[in-house]
């Protein structure tokens, strides 16, 4: 074969050599290049496709390294049977959905959603790419236990110029989301730890606490944040907060009910403040919430953070903060477990940080998050007070309050005809903690900002009777 036409987009964010690839591998996949056919040589395609011979070459490689194509020493290269391959991906089409077919959720105003169309895909292909290079062998091999020190540098670098907490990398701690840290973080308590977790709260870290067999009791909120009262009336040895956006209302923890925190916390050896700072970046009106462990001289504050929501929730990257004591554990129990993230993972978002995308993902992100947030608002102003918004102007969602007669099962019942999910609080908060009418948490970020018009006021025709 002396030529292959194949239409190459220089405009594209796609490399050239990849759009080479992509195309040479349909055609052996689809079968019209055929077993033992013969490749034009690298000199003539490029010719050809008016592109330099290092872009076919590396497209030939990438080829060759899948086993699509074998090269001969001095004979070309050649495609190999599908016989010869390990893998051949399924070319048949899934069929389109019938036109009568509706989808089973309109909209989903689920908290833990992000908006995926804003995600820097170029930016994060190139890095990608940089770091899968085979000068960088060692990457192959496992790293760390508490994560490869060029991320946690990374991530100390930003906590200190974003959040203005000054840590040393080697305290740092990274896994596969807050879930895993916190397993980690289980396993070196004693057995009669007695937690106490802000009601309502993040029932997943409920969940996780109950599961490993410790006493969870749940803290009574009010307008400071956690009730100092309900503090010493359970007398928990661990607290968890999550002080500068409390989930689900948004409420901000005072400066005064901080410092009651952190000398509640420096009365006795054995405790310690969980602090969760999951969604800080996105704060709409003023300056940033600063944290507590700003605020933490006596080294009292376990801080965990996480890539899930400034991100992508899938590249399960968060990290926590250790007390130079629980450090010294885990160092003495844990460190025969490997680092629970792909290394790979880890060095292409450590670049992401550190060449300064990060920076631009998360000041794009802020201007959509505010239009969204606005829009929302916009939309449920004219329904006050039967309807309204609770919270503080920042976060990736709202909790809404309905005062018009309906129940929350006849509202959820409603939102399920309209095939739309609502999260009412009463999942995240005790019996005791359920507000007097019905309250839902209602996240917009995964909502197409296109569609969020229309989905909230679909929502506030099921509120209304």
């Amino acid at each position: 074969m002396d030529l292959l036409s194949v239409h190459l987009d220089k405009t594209n964010d796609i490399a050239l050599y990849e759009q080479l690839y992509e195309f040479i591998k349909q055609e052996i996949v689809q079968e019209r290049l055929p077993h033992g056919q013969k490749l034009p040589s690298k000199r003539k395609l490029a010719n050809h496709l008016e592109v330099s011979q290092n872009t076919v070459e590396t497209a030939f490689e990438q080829l060759v390294a899948e086993g699509y194509i074998t090269s001969r020493p001095r004979r070309g290269f050649y495609v190999l049977a599908h016989g010869d391959l390990e893998f051949i991906e399924q070319t048949t089409k899934k069929e389109a959905p019938k036109q009568d077919e509706k989808p089973a959720t309109l909209f989903d105003f689920s908290p833990n959603k992000i908006d995926t169309e804003a995600f820097p895909f170029s930016a994060w292909r190139k890095l990608n790419r940089q770091v899968i290079d085979e000068a960088h062998h060692d990457l192959l091999l496992l790293g760390e236990a508490q994560g490869d020190k060029v991320l946690r540098e990374a991530i100390a670098h930003y906590v200190y110029h974003a959040r203005g907490i000054d840590c040393d990398p080697d305290t740092i701690v990274v896994g596969a989301g807050v879930e895993v840290l916190m397993q980690q973080l289980l396993s070196l308590l004693p057995d009669s730890t007695v937690f106490g977790i802000e009601d309502p709260g993040y029932q997943l870290m409920v969940k996780l606490i109950t599961h490993f067999g410790f006493l969870g009791r749940p803290l009574s909120m009010n307008e400071e944040g956690v009730s100092m009262e309900a503090v010493h009336l359970l007398e928990p040895d661990f607290i968890y907060v999550t002080p500068s956006n409390h989930f689900p209302y948004g409420t901000v923890t005072s400066i005064n009910r901080r410092s009651q925190l952190l000398q509640w916390a420096n009365e006795t050896e054995s405790r310690y403040i969980i602090e969760d700072d999951y969604d800080s970046e996105f704060r709409y009106t003023g300056k940033t919430i600063p944290p507590m462990k700003k605020m933490d001289f006596n080294d009292r504050v376990i801080y965990l953070g996480s890539f899930s929501k400034s991100l992508i929730p899938s590249l399960r990257i968060s990290y926590m903060i250790l007390p130079k004591k629980l450090l010294e554990q885990y160092r003495n129990r844990l460190t025969f477990q490997h680092s629970t993230v792909s290394r790979i993972d880890q060095h292409v978002l450590a670049h992401f940080i550190q060449d300064g995308y990060f920076e631009k993902h998360l000041n794009r992100m802020r201007k959509i998050y505010r239009r969204k947030f606005e829009l929302v608002h916009e939309l449920f102003e004219p329904y006050k007070p039967s309807i309204q918004l609770l919270g503080e102007q920042s976060g990736l969602h709202v909790v809404c309050e309905v005062k018009n007669g309906l129940t929350e099962q006849e509202i959820l019942q409603r939102a399920k005809q309209q095939k739309i999910k609502l999260y009412s609080i009463s999942y995240y908060a005790t019996k005791d903690a359920i507000a007097s009418y019905p309250q839902f948490v209602i996240g917009f970020a995964g909502i197409q900002e296109k569609k969020l018009e229309e989905a909230v006021k679909q929502m506030i025709d099921i509120f209304q009777l």
